[in-house]
């Protein structure tokens, strides 16, 4: 089958041609040139067609799927996914009697969300969810069973839009012990996961055409939502203590200090102070994302950035997804005096009642019972050892390939490729073929990045995080031979 792309104007751009090819594919499938449902070249076909090795084609295939826009059918071939409106679509839609609001057309015309799904490859360091075997299971289900209450009863209750209020005085005592915030339960609003307070809270503290400080790396989603607000994202850059304070004319700045993502890197306390003066000339709002401050594996505890915060001005986004299971999507915000109020009459527009009280109240039994505390210190021992391994088999096999940031926290290594841009290409399919995957860093710049990489290995056991890594050494004498 032929398929014509776009490809020229892509490989201008890229020095990558995976990376040429994935674009000029994502920018088919979002132009509604490629519907949802239709069956894309083979790996071999594509290759032919427009000079690649099949490894470049299968790598670009890996990027469409881990981001949602096509899956594969074993025996059948590779797919688009049907998986939402396109821009074509959704100009036919303003041609129709409905018409939009201009957030919503705004939203049509966003990238479609890209969908974490495990790769398909032999071993890949893409972070998974916590494996269920070690999860209490017998302690959280008793904490189920106690929220439930005698017959069910306390299944007839309904939580407020903020979140019952037995969760919030937990996680506010959890804080208070854990990460040094004097958090009173009142200020602490629950929601959907973390990304759902993020969305919500630039659409409360936002005007369409108004400015938002991101860091440069960092995630894609934070851009997607000041996007979907109408706003204007100005990038600031990261180096190895955080973000580079700057004199931004904006009115919100979202930050990992304690953090970084994805480097890793730990904002130094003269930047926190310059972050939070800043704030406080420009009358400006900043939102910290704590996203894995719970697994710390050695060195002093970091303070959040909250904790330095005289003026109100510091937004403390939490949540429990990387802690417990995937299907408990729970997240938190620490809220200023003056935003609670306004925070939750939005969120109760979304959500009159908060959902899932059981859960909710379980968890907070979890927590209080200091089962939550005794599986983190679990959690903490098991990662710790596997970040060790990691670095050790990395230095020893690899050390070469990749200069590791270090860090003592997280459940990924960001890694800066030492040789050239063309050879981390030639690497990537490498590896590729060799049936190892791991995240392309390009993927959080908004401009062109140096090349890294982002190796996930807390769901690895040491016999699959060796074997990957030796495959990853193989994969550089593959580049050697045939170079």
């Amino acid at each position: 089958m032929e398929l014509t792309l776009h490809m020229q104007a892509y490989l201008d751009q890229y020095r990558f041609k995976y990376l040429a090819l994935y674009h000029a594919l994502r920018e088919a499938i979002q132009d509604g040139r490629l519907p949802g449902g239709m069956k894309l070249p083979s790996t071999r076909e594509l290759a032919e067609q427009y000079g690649l090795s099949r490894g470049a084609v299968a790598q670009s295939y890996d990027m469409l799927m881990a981001e949602g826009y096509v899956h594969a059918e074993t025996g059948r071939g590779t797919f688009v996914t049907d998986a939402g409106y396109s821009p074509r679509q959704a100009e036919n839609i303003k041609e129709s009697p409905i018409r939009l609001s201009r957030w919503g057309d705004r939203l049509l015309h966003l990238p479609a969300a890209p969908l974490e799904q495990a790769k398909r490859a032999d071993i890949s360091f893409i972070n998974q969810p916590l494996e269920m075997s070690r999860f209490p299971y017998e302690e959280w289900r008793s904490a189920l069973s106690h929220a439930g209450g005698p017959k069910g009863t306390g299944l007839q209750h309904k939580a407020p839009p903020e979140g019952d209020g037995q969760l919030r005085e937990a996680i506010a005592s959890h804080l208070r012990v854990t990460r040094g915030i004097m958090a009173r339960p009142e200020h602490v609003v629950l929601f959907n996961g973390s990304m759902q307070a993020i969305v919500l809270l630039f659409q409360l503290l936002m005007n369409e055409g108004e400015a938002a400080v991101v860091e440069n790396p960092g995630f894609h989603g934070i851009r997607r939502a000041i996007g979907a607000c109408g706003g204007r994202v100005i990038p600031a850059a990261v180096d190895r203590q955080g973000v580079r304070p700057q004199e931004w004319d904006a009115g919100i700045l979202f930050v990992t200090p304690s953090r970084q993502y994805p480097t890793g890197a730990v904002l130094s306390l003269q930047r926190r102070r310059q972050l939070l003066e800043w704030a406080e000339r420009h009358d400006a709002v900043i939102i910290e994302d704590d996203y894995d401050s719970e697994f710390r594996f050695g060195g002093r505890p970091i303070e959040p950035l909250k904790t330095l915060d005289t003026q109100e001005r510091v937004i403390y986004i939490g949540s429990f997804s990387q802690t417990m299971f995937p299907g408990l999507r729970l997240g938190y915000a620490v809220l200023p005096e003056g935003l609670v109020a306004a925070a939750v009459r939005a969120k109760s527009l979304y959500e009159p009642m908060s959902p899932g009280l059981l859960e909710q109240r379980a968890l907070a039994r979890f927590m209080a019972k200091g089962s939550y505390r005794r599986h983190l210190r679990r959690l903490t021992r098991l990662y710790g050892a596997r970040h060790r391994q990691f670095w050790n088999w990395m230095h020893e096999m690899a050390g070469g390939l990749f200069e590791l940031m270090p860090g003592d926290a997280g459940l990924h290594v960001y890694a800066n490729w030492l040789k050239s841009p063309e050879e981390f290409g030639a690497f990537c399919e490498a590896a590729n073929r060799r049936g190892v995957y791991f995240r392309d860093a390009q993927a959080y710049w908004m401009d062109q990045g140096p090349p890294a990489a982002c190796f996930g290995f807390a769901h690895l056991t040491e016999e699959k995080m060796e074997e990957g890594i030796r495959r990853l050494a193989l994969a550089w004498q593959d580049v050697q031979k045939f170079s």
